[in-house]
């Protein structure tokens, strides 16, 4: 014998958006309905009474599963690839800025970290006319760097990297680090490191920027120094 249901409580659910977000329980990118639904009091399966407003709420398109509206602020597979790739960018000229460029060394280097971190087609040539062109546009370089020479950086008591590029790179920092694991944390920072040891040891506007890495990373100033030595160390 059936148990039939009498009374209960019955969620009527509409769409009202769309999109795509990284689903936790999916683990990957999906399309999800964003939708409202209002809660009504039934009796025999027919609504009699309404009990008020549920969600809004994300509903997957692919296992169904509902979520808050917190799941999108998980980056996307796609949107995490760009955010780390452009954080590497900044992180590079950064230091690029900070360091100077007349090193072969360094420019290899630099080149190298940019291209293993997803843009393919970068060259020695684009790096230092980018490095030109903020430089002419901020003038925070004036008379200590010049990006085609190689000039160094952090004379005269000037911001190191410039007060844009340390703005840039929080920017591109801080909203990543809530979503790296501490092993891709320190990896980041470690990249930087490498390029900065490319010509000999951490210039103090070098260690500036670093440093300024670590903590938009969210590294304790104790673990960004402890790193930043072992670098220091032959494998």
């Amino acid at each position: 014998m059936h148990k039939v249901c009498v009374m209960g409580v019955r969620t009527s659910w509409r769409t009202v958006a769309d999109g795509e977000f990284f689903c936790p329980d999916c683990g990957g990118d999906r399309n999800y309905l964003r939708q409202t639904g209002r809660r009504r009091f039934t009796v025999l399966g027919v609504p009699v009474l309404s009990r008020g407003a549920a969600g809004p709420v994300l509903e997957c398109s692919a296992c169904r599963g509902r979520f808050g509206l917190d799941a999108l602020d998980h980056p996307t597979t796609v949107r995490f690839s760009a955010m780390l790739r452009d954080a590497v960018h900044t992180l590079t000229l950064a230091l690029l800025a900070a360091g100077g460029t007349s090193s072969g060394a360094v420019r290899d280097t630099a080149v190298c970290t940019v291209r293993a971190a997803g843009f393919a087609d970068c060259s020695e040539d684009q790096l230092l006319t980018l490095l030109a062109a903020l430089a002419a546009d901020t003038g925070r370089l004036t008379g200590t760097y010049d990006a085609v020479t190689g000039g160094d950086c952090g004379h005269n008591g000037l911001d190191p990297c410039g007060t844009a590029l340390a703005i840039e790179l929080h920017e591109s920092l801080d909203p990543l680090a809530p979503h790296l694991a501490p092993a891709g944390r320190e990896s980041l920072l470690l990249q930087g490191a490498r390029i900065a040891l490319a010509d000999g040891s951490y210039t103090p506007a070098e260690r500036e920027v670093l440093s300024t890495v670590g903590a938009a990373l969210q590294l304790a100033p104790a673990d960004t120094d402890r790193l930043l030595r072992a670098a220091r160390t032959p494998s």
